[in-house]
């Protein structure tokens, strides 16, 4: 079978054709355009998800000049490692995304134990996303009705979307881009909405010094720089899940750019609004500690309450809600891609099963169901604990991060036997690519910090417990079965009785 790289095959062959080369037999539906591409990434990252989410977090964990110089400094390195995972993916589209680049870069163990690491993230994601969409959806249910949602009910409403979206899922991939443009333009009008009312209304509003030089610190840390360092993972998190745009690449068309194009735009792009979302809302506070401590729980919410009232607030709500829906759905696409490709290299139990695409949809409908029922069996244990339930959701990117890291590290090792894609960073690799992998290593570290004192059960960061377990159940499916079922493309050298398993559903 032949091998050659992506910089040697002729621009006009086919995506197909060029799959072929990297050993896979195309099976999905390739319906997906360039802006399709960037839409999942863009979607997936959602900062009016995760800037809302996180708010609280950063007004404790240093405050406005945290919340918004970290911004911009984790929005400028997240876009260097995105430069670089964005030329590796130009050479390996596949929807199996980094770990299928760090097998071929680096041998099958770095392949197996970065597509544990990603497909726990992106599981860990779904939960996270999803939960706090229904956490979201439960501060609205007590403005309008004035009912306070208990633990079971927030599990309710989090099943339910979760069914919502495996439904929209199953349905094919054309939906699925519709629904991520809409999400582009939803989010940017919603930012765009959000802002202007808390700027034009009525109400007083903070200064300049306010917004870019207060620092608060209720971790119980004495170290400024410290508070920082943790208080940065507002943006840390949110800069999350742009490794979409490669999970779906076998469904894109022009494959090799519009995939790397895709990441790096869903990066730039979230980095300007999400600056200026959180600008606005620091500007709107009127009470730092009322907002803190608010009875919603969500403390965007009181800043729409604080200063456009009930009704004005319920809207402003509901735009975030549903862009934290679009976000979901985008996950749960990309995940259900990478657990499509994980199988079909068999490195899944039940892989037989999660690799069938839908004979109608060229969709691969079971991997859909596998990322909608795991992730809620993970947030089960926050009906008794929020502590547990942040361990396991912890994954999300610790376990991502490394993951987008791992092969730009690979393919720098490579040296001039690195051959890139059509889209590459060119004499700008090496340099960029360094810097890349050296952050990435520095914010693993950094998500795995203490984020308060004293530590208790309940204040405990599990992010890099989870983190080790991560890599130990890699280290143990690896021992008792990935050396010997593990196959990079097992699609395209089935055996006969395997291959009638991907004809229908």
């Amino acid at each position: 079978m032949s091998h050659r790289r992506a910089g040697t095959v002729d621009p006009a062959s086919s995506d197909d054709a060029f799959l072929a080369e990297l050993g896979i037999k195309p099976e999905l539906s390739r319906k997906m355009g360039a802006f399709g591409n960037f839409a999942i990434s863009f979607s997936v990252i959602c900062i009016l998800a995760g800037g809302m989410s996180l708010f609280g977090f950063g007004l404790g964990h240093g405050g406005p000049v945290v919340m918004l110089g970290s911004w911009a400094v984790i929005g400028f390195m997240t876009l260097l490692v995105g430069l670089s995972l964005a030329d590796v993916v130009s050479a390996y589209p596949t929807s199996g995304g980094p770990y299928f680049m760090a097998d071929k870069l680096g041998g099958r163990r770095w392949g197996w134990v970065t597509g544990w690491l990603n497909l726990l993230g992106l599981l860990g994601a779904i939960a996270g996303i999803d939960y706090g969409a229904a956490a979201f959806a439960g501060a609205f249910v007590q403005m309008q009705w004035g009912i306070t949602p208990t633990d079971t009910t927030i599990m309710l409403i989090f099943g339910c979307i979760l069914l919502l979206h495996g439904l929209l899922n199953s349905a094919g991939v054309r939906l699925v881009t519709v629904l991520n443009s809409i999400s582009v333009w939803w989010q940017l009008v919603g930012v765009a909405v959000i802002v202007g009312a808390l700027t034009i209304a009525p109400a007083q509003h903070q200064s300049l010094s306010f917004v870019f030089t207060h620092f608060h610190n209720d971790t119980g840390f004495s170290s400024p720089f410290y508070v920082a360092l943790v208080g940065s993972l507002i943006s840390g998190y949110t800069f999350c899940g742009y490794d979409a745009s490669a999970h779906v690449a076998e469904e894109t068309t022009d494959a090799q750019t519009s995939a790397p194009r895709g990441i790096v735009r869903s990066i730039w792009v979230s980095w300007a609004a999400g600056f200026v979302l959180l600008a606005g809302l620091l500007f709107a506070m009127q009470n730092y500690t009322a907002t803190q401590n608010t009875a919603t729980g969500v403390p965007p919410a009181q800043i729409f309450l604080d200063v456009l009232g009930a009704s004005g607030a319920k809207a402003l709500l509901l735009i975030v809600i549903v862009a934290m829906l679009f976000c979901g759905n985008a996950e749960v696409a990309a995940a259900s891609r990478m657990v499509y490709a994980f199988s079909r290299s068999r490195a899944l139990p039940g892989w037989q099963s999660w690799r069938l695409v839908n004979d109608r949809t060229r969709t691969p409908t079971r991997a859909v169901w596998f990322v909608i029922v795991v992730p809620f069996i993970l947030a089960l244990p926050a009906l008794w604990s929020p502590a547990a339930y942040g361990a396991i959701t912890a994954i999300n990117a610790v376990g991502m991060t490394p993951a987008y890291g791992i092969p730009v590290f690979l393919a720098l090792r490579k040296g001039r036997a690195y051959q890139p894609g059509r889209w590459s960073l060119g004499r700008w690799r090496r340099p960029i690519g360094y810097v890349a992998v050296t952050y990435v290593v520095v914010i693993t570290v950094v998500f795995c910090l203490p984020q308060s004192t004293p530590i208790t059960t309940e204040s405990f960061n599990y992010a890099g417990l989870t983190l080790l377990v991560a890599l130990l159940l890699a280290w143990v499916t690896w021992i008792t079965r990935g050396k010997r079922a593990y196959q990079l493309t097992a699609a395209a050298t089935a055996q006969p009785g395997e291959a009638l398993l991907s004809e229908g559903f």
